[in-house]
């Protein structure tokens, strides 16, 4: 069975060129069209004007003649109009046989029951314009002008039309297809840049675009600026990657290391005593915990944003006493404060509860780790009525933050000098921010008045909601 062949589409360029082509094609024929009709109107109204004033001279030089031909054979274009009366009764007709033909509606206009008309015919081989108006009583005059000159002009302005419009269709064939190239020529750099990245994986590439003031861009070349903000944000997006796998394979070397360290130990554990064997299996357990929550931060933090259909309208206030609650059990040596006026109690915010509850425990765990045995951490949830903002802060008492290292302290992996000797993998606080980031929230690190640091959450929140 043979697989039907798929049509193929011409390229965007020829088909873009094509259409622009018969667009000025379209429109020249139409412009020499309109001409020829104009310029045709143009000479039979003049020339039915000419034949109006001559049949008004005849009708006053030949007034008191009878029927017949009164004057001219219209064989010359230079005579003058050929003239001949005829009466509304076929029996009034002279003997001698009429120049221009005699019909129902000529002996009708004699009769004066109907109005005057042009008509054409043809005299001695030669087409003629004739024009039928009353004249006495009883009496039509029928005067014709030689039209071999109108029609000869005719000719010639159909000739030079034709001429110009045949000329107009490779004049519109090239039109389109410089109109083609320039206009497509940004698309062409975006689809050569394109298919230059797919090959080299090479994210750094951009698209030029041409020199000129930005109030001014088309449609073309904003696709073109649209698509180097989208590289820029390809690239920093694979920079974070590689950074993150470069941190993380740097910070589980360590772990790893002691627990293959501990592993062998335990391969020997006959030549241990208890209490080693003992040691050697709480370290290995300790450092599988440590490497476990590591593994899981990492993946947390590979989530580049939470789905929309996960957001779900909540009350952070409720997450946030919660969390206070199980760091309670956590921290036994910590005393936590909780402070949560009315209006932030019973604010509604669209948020992951699972995700805004992880960050109130990072947070919180953080402030933990910092205080001294007995020392207290103190939580608020704070909201002017009728605001859209709710801050949360989270204060311990601890060494606090050095000033070099407030910008850094989001960083992954980033341990403060003062940390180093304590658990943790440096991730806790760059995945608060994350979190904070998917909820268009703001996360700030600051030096609490005093000593210890100050961690402030402003979330936004439903405006109606709490009052």
């Amino acid at each position: 069975m043979t697989r039907p062949r798929r049509h193929r589409r011409p390229p965007l360029r020829r088909r873009l060129a094509l259409t622009a082509s018969a667009a000025v094609a379209g429109v020249a024929l139409a412009v020499c069209a309109g001409a020829y009709a104009v310029t045709v109107y143009t000479l039979h109204r003049q020339f039915n004007l000419q034949l109006t004033q001559a049949a008004t001279l005849a009708v006053q030089q030949y007034q008191k003649q009878g029927p017949g031909v009164q004057a001219g054979e219209c064989r010359y274009l230079a005579a003058p109009a050929c003239a001949q009366l005829v009466p509304e009764s076929a029996g009034d007709d002279p003997r001698e046989s009429y120049l221009l033909p005699v019909t129902d509606a000529v002996r009708q206009v004699a009769a004066r029951r109907r109005a005057p008309y042009y008509s054409t015919a043809s005299v001695a081989g030669h087409p003629v314009r004739v024009l039928t108006t009353p004249a006495r009583e009883g009496l039509a005059m029928q005067v014709a002008l030689r039209s071999d000159g109108v029609r000869r002009a005719e000719r010639q302005v159909a000739g030079l039309l034709a001429g110009i419009g045949g000329a107009g269709v490779p004049v519109a064939a090239l039109l389109g297809y410089w109109v083609s190239r320039s206009g497509l020529a940004p698309v062409t750099r975006l689809t050569s840049t394109a298919e230059q990245i797919t090959t080299t994986r090479d994210a750094g590439l951009r698209i030029e675009l041409p020199p000129g003031p930005r109030g001014r861009e088309d449609e073309i070349t904003r696709l073109a600026v649209s698509f180097n903000t989208m590289l820029d944000a390809l690239e920093e997006s694979l920079a974070a990657q590689r950074r993150l796998v470069a941190d993380a394979s740097h910070e589980l070397r360590t772990p790893l290391t002691a627990l293959r360290a501990n592993a062998e130990i335990l391969l020997r554990a006959e030549q241990l005593t208890p209490r080693q064997r003992e040691r050697a299996t709480g370290a290995l357990t300790r450092q599988l915990r440590e490497v476990t929550t590591m593994v899981n931060d990492l993946i947390d933090l590979a989530r580049d944003e939470e789905p929309l259909q996960a957001l779900e309208l909540v009350r952070p206030a409720d997450l946030l006493e919660h969390s206070v609650t199980t760091a309670r059990d956590h921290w036994p040596h910590v005393v936590f404060v909780l402070d949560t006026a009315r209006p932030a109690a019973s604010a509604l915010a669209a948020a992951v509860p699972s995700r805004l509850t992880r960050l109130f425990s990072n947070l919180l765990d953080n402030a933990a780790k910092f205080s001294p045995p007995g020392g207290q951490v103190e939580v608020a949830a704070l909201r002017a009525p009728g605001a859209d903002r709710l801050e949360i802060t989270v204060r311990d008492h601890g060494p606090g933050i050095d000033a070099a290292d407030l910008p850094h302290v989001f960083d992954r992996f980033y341990r403060a000098r003062a940390a180093r000797a304590l658990p943790g993998s440096g991730l806790g606080l760059a995945m608060a921010r994350q979190i904070a980031q998917t909820h268009d929230a703001e996360l700030t690190a600051h030096q609490a008045p005093g000593g210890g640091a100050l961690f402030r959450l402003v979330l936004p929140v439903d405006p109606r909601s709490g009052d």
